[in-house]
């Protein structure tokens, strides 16, 4: 597949592979710049999702694949693929349009395992392609600021950071415990599933390298020994349904939260869909009586070749879904909720506040997906002012940190590096 004649006058061809949120959210950007870039094949299982996403961009039938195998298979041809397809899925595709000549905007993590990433990026070099990770909290303002800060000199040099991840009690019982993504063998560890974006800003902020860390994390509470007296495997059919903070029937019937993540066929309505799910699919299981194994609590600690200690928490039991960074540094500390930044200089006690409350309330995560999307496409047509803040290597990185994290865990080992 050849570059671009004259790339400032062609959109950019794009194959989206697996329909997912994610595509959905990245797919906005090309309905609002067709002079940029043109969706000109489908991947999807699903006859849904698949059909919804080709009609509204105009994909005619015979650029519709049920499978990436028999995309990549056909004549149909395109300059990038983007691909969004479940976790365990990203390796295959992401090498096969490689090898075919196509760069790449990859949704996190990577792959399933390091070997598996170093491929990847091995790949992209010899290829001579971009392949750019979707981490976008590099693309988010209030995020953005902060690297700014501590880049600036103004604050000294780091000392320590505390990161937290607050992941959310409904964001955790719908993907994690009843959801498609709430065992490892199928998808990833928790650390690199969620938490790969955290790890990889951290990452961003600081230059140093790792040079030991310890986690330590487990399944405490979402296991069958802890399900309430009297309670039913699903939710609708529950005594003490009412008095439980994790209802299926509260969360997705009651509160209509999480429910745009079903699929509503044609001949039938939402509500339907939703009576179906909580009567007979997953998503009315007791969270209790799931098969979920992966964990309900991490930490990480990491101590870096400069001396400054680093800690990632991933919290779920708390309502509040988002992030918040605390910065220890030499001549001041900068604090972030994700919203709202507070940087104090040491020497001149000057407080300075950087609110980004009407930012946040922007859809697609402040506009960062968006964004992300934008300088991508933006780096494939040769313009250098748009490099990826996520390449490949970048997520080498901190993926590698979240598999040690994961040898940590099991083996209670504090894993030492070169």
């Amino acid at each position: 597949m050849a570059d671009f004649p004259d790339s400032s006058r062609m959109p950019t061809s794009i194959v989206a592979i697996g329909v997912g949120n994610r595509m959905r959210t990245y797919m906005h950007y090309v309905a609002r710049h067709p002079e940029l870039a043109k969706l000109v094949a489908v991947v999807e299982p699903d006859s849904i999702r698949r059909n919804a996403m080709a009609d509204q961009f105009g994909v005619p039938e015979q650029c519709r694949f049920k499978d990436y195998h028999d995309y990549f298979n056909s004549p149909v041809v395109a300059d990038v693929a983007f691909i969004c397809t479940p976790e365990r899925e990203h390796f295959e595709p992401c090498m096969e349009a490689l090898r075919q000549g196509m760069h790449v905007l990859l949704e996190k993590p990577v792959a399933q395992n390091y070997e598996q990433c170093k491929l990847i990026s091995k790949a992209a070099c010899k290829a001579g392609k971009i392949v750019c990770v979707c981490h976008v909290l590099r693309y988010h303002p209030a995020f953005i600021k902060v690297k700014e800060l501590v880049s600036s000199g103004r604050f000294g040099r780091i000392i320590t950071i505390t990161h937290t991840e607050d992941v959310g009690i409904d964001r955790t019982t719908h993907s994690y415990v009843r959801g498609v993504m709430n065992t490892e063998a199928g998808n990833n560890p928790m650390l690199l599933a969620k938490c790969c974006h955290d790890i990889d800003f951290i990452t961003w902020l600081t230059d140093a390298n790792c040079r030991r860390l310890s986690s330590f994390g487990s399944r405490v509470w979402f296991r069958r020994e802890n399900a309430p007296e009297g309670s039913a495997t699903r939710c609708c059919k529950c005594s003490v349904e009412q008095s439980c903070p994790y209802s299926a029937v509260d969360l997705y019937w009651r509160r209509r939260q999480w429910i745009n993540n079903f699929d509503v066929p044609a001949d039938k309505t939402i509500e339907q869909v939703i009576t179906q799910e909580l009567e007979e699919g997953d998503y009315g299981r007791c969270v209790y009586h799931c098969d979920n194994d992966v964990v309900d609590n991490q930490v990480l600690t990491m101590q870096m070749d400069d001396g400054s200690l680093i800690t990632v928490c991933m919290d779920i039991f708390t309502r509040r879904d988002g992030r918040s960074t605390d910065i220890k540094m030499t001549h001041g500390e900068i604090v972030s909720d994700g919203v709202r930044i507070f940087a104090t200089d040491f020497r001149t006690q000057k407080r300075e506040v950087f609110d980004f409350t009407e930012v946040c309330k922007q859809p697609y995560h402040a506009g960062a997906d968006l964004r992300l999307v934008e300088s991508f496409l933006g780096a494939v047509r040769g313009d250098i002012s748009h490099a990826p803040t996520t390449t490949i290597d970048d997520s080498l990185r901190s993926h590698r940190l979240c598999f040690e994290a994961e040898r940590s865990r099991h083996s209670g080992q504090t894993i030492l590096f070169d």
